[in-house]
């Protein structure tokens, strides 16, 4: 398997699909919560182009017994835990199953942390965004314009928006020096220190997989290019950028981008890895230097639900740069032929008839996913730990969509 495949592609978002195998079973515990209303607000200040938006679909009343059986089949995959916080105008409600730690047995808990993975790019896109509406960027600038050496110069312009919509067509990457399908292998090198320009490093050779703008092929890279973008335009740090601009102004606590810390500190939930010789391996501690700008973060569903309201309600962005999130590269599918559902940071899928906007993740041991309705209808955020990186995760989250849609 190569390197791509494991942590630069999102296997939970291929069709809000993600991870794999065993577990510690534990019954669903759930709290119904009365609905809450939101606002949206923001005045246009450009015309951009947008898909068209149709009028909004009622969402079903929450179906809490298929939500509960949805979090609790800790069997297909094997999970440890999993946890989901659904809310909106359409009525709120939170539920676990699991453990959090096999060794105490310490149930999973609503303030407890999780890795999110690629969730990361949201806010990164977010950032990126913020600093198109001050105009300190174009989205249609080349990145090799704005980042001069980075990338080999025989590769053709890539724009700013095609980082941002999965339209570049880099090249794959290079497999890192050690065997990247191998547990034992990965667990041995989780403590290794990535530079970002050792990863774009890693898609310098070879050719380009398409024209940029021509197809969508969902890569971590983008956003490694963005947050490198990020740091040459404010002279700092991204995640000091990504606090400033939007964790501290949000209150958003139990967020972090840890950097060279293995660690998650505080309450959190522990991931596991499924060895070769079947038994499970602690991987809660991980630098995730390997993944930085596009999958490094750490956070809790109350903080995601927190910005996913924020971000949708017109909070963050101005009315111009909120639409691109929600706006799909036109005339453009994705590598396998399938309609493009990647817009600017955020993906989409429709299930029964409900209309979702969001992000899925992963990491070893982690898969999370944060989605709402455009309206706010319904929002939701799950986390489900699963101990191998598969295509067998789609079950999981396709289950839990399924109920949060079921009539």
């Amino acid at each position: 398997m190569s390197h791509s495949s494991l942590s630069r592609r999102a296997v939970v978002g291929a069709a809000l699909s993600g991870a794999v195998v065993a577990a510690t079973a534990g019954p669903a515990r759930a709290a119904s919560r009365p609905a809450t209303a939101l606002s949206s607000g923001g005045d246009r200040a450009h015309r951009i182009p947008s898909n068209p938006v149709s009028a909004p679909v009622p969402v079903p009343p929450l179906n809490v017994p298929a939500l509960r059986a949805a979090l609790a089949d800790l069997e297909h995959p094997q999970l440890t835990a999993a946890q989901l916080r659904v809310s909106g105008s359409a009525g709120r409600w939170y539920g676990t199953a699991g453990v959090a730690d096999r060794v105490t047995g310490r149930e999973v808990h609503e303030r407890d942390t999780f890795r999110i993975g690629s969730i990361t790019k949201v806010f990164v896109a977010t950032v990126v965004l913020q600093l198109t509406a001050e105009r300190r960027l174009s989205p249609e600038l080349p990145v090799q314009r704005l980042l001069p050496g980075l990338l080999p110069a025989e590769f053709p312009p890539i724009t700013v928006l095609q980082l941002l919509n999965h339209t570049s067509g880099l090249p794959d990457e290079q497999d890192p020096p050690y065997d990247p399908s191998s547990p034992e292998a990965i667990a041995r090198h989780r403590y290794d220190r990535w530079t970002p320009e050792q990863l774009v490093a890693l898609v310098s050779h070879g050719p380009m997989k398409f024209t940029p703008g021509t197809k969508q092929e969902y890569r971590g890279i983008n956003y490694v290019l963005l947050a490198l973008l990020v740091e040459r335009l404010t002279g700092c740090r991204y995640g000091e950028v990504i606090a400033r601009r939007i964790l501290r102004p949000l209150g958003l606590r139990h967020t972090t981008v840890p950097g060279n810390d293995p660690r998650i500190h505080g309450p959190h939930v522990h991931g596991y890895m499924r060895m070769t010789d079947g038994s499970l391996l602690d991987i809660t501690e991980f630098n995730q230097s390997l993944a930085w700008g596009e999958g490094e973060m750490i956070s809790h569903t109350g903080d995601l639900d927190r910005f996913v309201t924020a971000l949708f309600s017109g909070e963050l962005l101005p009315p111009q740069e909120l639409e691109r999130m929600f706006t799909l590269p036109e005339g453009v599918r994705m590598v396998d032929g399938s309609p493009a559902r990647y817009a600017a940071g955020l993906q989409t899928f429709t299930v029964n008839g409900i209309t979702l906007w969001g992000k899925t993740g992963e990491r070893y041991g982690y898969s999370s996913a944060m989605f709402a309705t455009r309206d706010q209808q319904r929002r939701a955020v799950f986390s489900f730990n699963a101990t191998r990186r598969d295509a067998s995760q789609a079950q999981v989250s396709e289950r839990i969509a399924k109920a949060l849609t079921k009539a």
